[in-house]
């Protein structure tokens, strides 16, 4: 036992290496939001600044009032992207799962092969059809795709409930239960390991997304924090602690989340891919 132990030891020594590589950039980061100007590009690297200025992140929304706006106008499509998400991939992955019908497995091929489409193929179709319903310069472009499905989500909720026992809906139905019903009532308290996973990639996707907001959002005060965060480098470029303060202020919604919900997440990795049929 303890042979093997040391045996393993030169791997735990790369990935601890490695590791601590990856985060330098965010230490840094995080270093640079406390420091005051001129000691910001100093060398050597002043990893612990002796004074830390906290004044850097009320200055933020000092020089940018439209700051805390940004925050709001994330969390607005955020939420309403991740919702959609869930919500469709439940509804489609129970219709994929859990219902018979003709052309079932057919149509779920053709879903997984929309999975081989790049997305900047479907970027001008979109906004085509987002300008000829006006809706260009508003929020929904940003959301209303989620309430449609994704494939890739979909195809996690579908594997998923395909592990769970078919008895379930069999005896729901003796009961007299319609097909929605097993859905709200019996399958989707089941899949909270699921719809976990689902609704933390839907976060993560629709709050680092930039290409969205750059597309359909020309009104500053409907800025989301991506483009909020590329507007202010632009007008405070110099100012760089201040920059790194806002990107402090970015990250760490993301961090909350992945820190809080990190059990979830992977136990939902793990379960969507034991489905073998």
């Amino acid at each position: 036992m303890r042979t093997a132990r040391f045996a393993n030891l030169p791997w735990h020594i790369i990935c601890w290496v490695l590791g601590i590589s990856f985060l330098l950039p965010l230490v840094w980061m995080f270093s640079t939001a406390l420091k005051p100007p001129g000691l910001v590009f100093e060398t050597p690297i002043r990893w612990i600044p002796e004074n830390p200025r906290w004044y850097n992140y009320p200055q933020v929304f000092e020089k940018l009032p439209l700051f805390s706006r940004f925050f709001v106008n994330t969390f607005y499509v955020t939420l309403m992207g991740a919702a959609g998400c869930v919500l469709s991939s439940l509804l489609v992955g129970f219709g994929l799962s859990r219902i018979n019908w003709p052309g079932r497995n057919a149509v779920f091929g053709m879903l997984i092969a929309t999975l081989m489409l790049p997305g900047v193929v479907t970027i001008i179709p979109l906004y085509i059809i987002f300008r000829y319903a006006q809706l260009v310069g508003t929020f929904y472009p940003l959301w209303i795709p989620a309430w449609f499905g994704y494939a890739f989500y979909i195809f996690l909720m579908r594997q998923y409930m395909m592990t769970l026992p078919r008895e379930l809906d069999e005896a729901a139905r003796m009961d007299g239960a319609a097909n929605f019903r097993i859905l709200w009532q019996i399958i989707t308290p089941l899949c909270s390991p699921a719809i976990a996973t689902i609704a933390i990639f839907a976060f993560l996707q629709h709050y680092n997304d930039f290409l969205g907001p750059l597309l359909y959002i020309s009104a500053n005060e409907m800025f989301t924090l991506q483009l909020g965060l590329l507007w202010f480098q632009g007008r405070f470029g110099n100012f760089w602690h201040l920059v790194m303060a806002a990107s402090v202020m970015t990250i760490v919604p993301v961090l909350v989340l992945f820190f809080a919900a990190q059990k979830r997440f992977v136990q939902g990795i793990q379960l969507t891919g034991l489905a073998g049929r």
